[in-house]
């Protein structure tokens, strides 16, 4: 597979310089040829995996992203795989032969990821990985949030609402719905919440990845298991809060929204709705300003070559399974969101309270829990 990819990768750079350069949509400036004005500067190339997973990349990650390099006078190209790897590979080809001093990358799987930072490595453009390590890869750098924290913050969770409804492990199992297992993030989740998960007693009856992301195979996915395991089941631990809005409309439609604690993560305004409804008992909060941020104060060290000052900012570790070896790594704290300090979300700017209080029922609640 990796072949496959590396071979791709090696072929038409000049063409993929004219298609970068002429404008794709999502594109945050022009880029230039490794001569060019713009890449003596020291431009950075930013490549965000979709917009389908998740909100967050377009709504959260770009804008936050552009503003910091624009703060330091940094020129930006940001942008959007689509979740489609040929589409990856072409926009990283076009930057790579752009010559812009820094590349910035959230892969779409491992395979394609690794490709296109062998090929940077290669022509000397250092790689960071944001959000999500590409296992194998060897990327230069790594910023994230603690993983498995994030994992942990929702088995927590889970926890929590069952013991605070009362219920114990002898009522029933838990149903996990996981990432996708093209992403090392999933199996870093998975890993936090079931931990938490069998520590605190409860038993796991049903698990399944989903692959992509995807919410409407979610919706599937959890059909199919719901239907082997209904009234066995006392909880679902869902890796996001796309994958838990598809477990919630089932549970809606069954008369059991509410009654069936359900997790997720990203604190999107659907999911912190479906929280001050207790529809979901728990988002996970990942200041995504905060890992924008680190990664492109990151970028822009490196970007003015300065090395040394990238390495004193990246303190932390993680690990890719495939080399074996540590990656250097800004690995950022999450916090557990619920009823009582959605407000927290709010007040750190991430949303707004017209955004989430947009029914009746959302305005009331958002009366009683402090959201304004």
């Amino acid at each position: 597979m990796r072949r496959q990819f590396l071979a791709a990768l090696a072929v038409g750079t000049a063409g993929l310089l004219a298609l970068s350069a002429c404008g794709d949509s999502d594109s945050d400036g022009d880029t230039g040829g490794a001569g060019s004005t713009a890449a003596a500067k020291g431009k950075v190339g930013v490549i965000l995996p979709d917009s389908a997973s998740s909100a967050r990349w377009e709504t959260n990650d770009r804008p936050f992203l552009k503003a910091a390099f624009d703060k330091a006078g940094i020129e930006s190209d940001i942008q959007n795989a689509g979740g489609d790897v040929g589409k990856f590979q072409t926009l990283a080809d076009g930057m790579i032969s752009a010559g812009v001093k820094v590349l910035l990358i959230t892969n779409v799987d491992n395979d394609s990821g690794a490709a296109v930072i062998k090929k940077a490595t290669d022509a000397g453009i250092p790689v960071i990985d944001y959000d999500r390590l590409t296992l194998g890869g060897g990327a230069k750098y790594y910023v994230s949030f603690d993983n498995v924290a994030v994992g942990t913050a929702i088995g927590t969770g889970l926890v929590k609402c069952l013991t605070d409804s009362g219920k114990k492990p002898a009522d029933g199992g838990i149903i996990e719905l996981d990432g996708s297992p093209t992403d090392n993030n999933a199996t870093l989740f998975k890993q936090g919440y079931d931990k938490v998960i069998k520590e605190g007693g409860f038993s796991v009856v049903g698990e399944q990845a989903v692959p992509d992301w995807d919410n409407t195979k979610a919706g599937t996915l959890f059909d199919q298991i719901y239907t082997k395991q209904k009234g066995k089941f006392i909880g679902v631990a869902a890796a996001n809060d796309g994958l838990g809005g598809a477990v919630v409309a089932r549970l809606k439609a069954e008369g059991l929204a509410g009654k069936i604690p359900v997790t997720g993560q990203d604190a999107t305004d659907e999911g912190l709705q479906r929280v001050l409804l207790g529809t979901q008992c728990v988002t996970v909060y990942k200041a995504v300003e905060k890992e924008a941020s680190a990664a492109a104060e990151l970028a822009i060290k490196l970007a003015s070559g300065d090395v040394a000052g990238a390495d004193a900012l990246a303190t932390g570790k993680a690990q890719d399974t495939e080399l074996k070896k540590d990656v250097p790594s800004v690995l950022l704290e999450p916090q557990a969101i619920y009823q009582d300090n959605v407000k927290d979300v709010v007040a750190d700017k991430f949303t707004t309270a017209d955004k989430l209080c947009t029914t009746a029922e959302l305005k009331k609640a958002c009366t009683k829990f402090g959201v304004s």
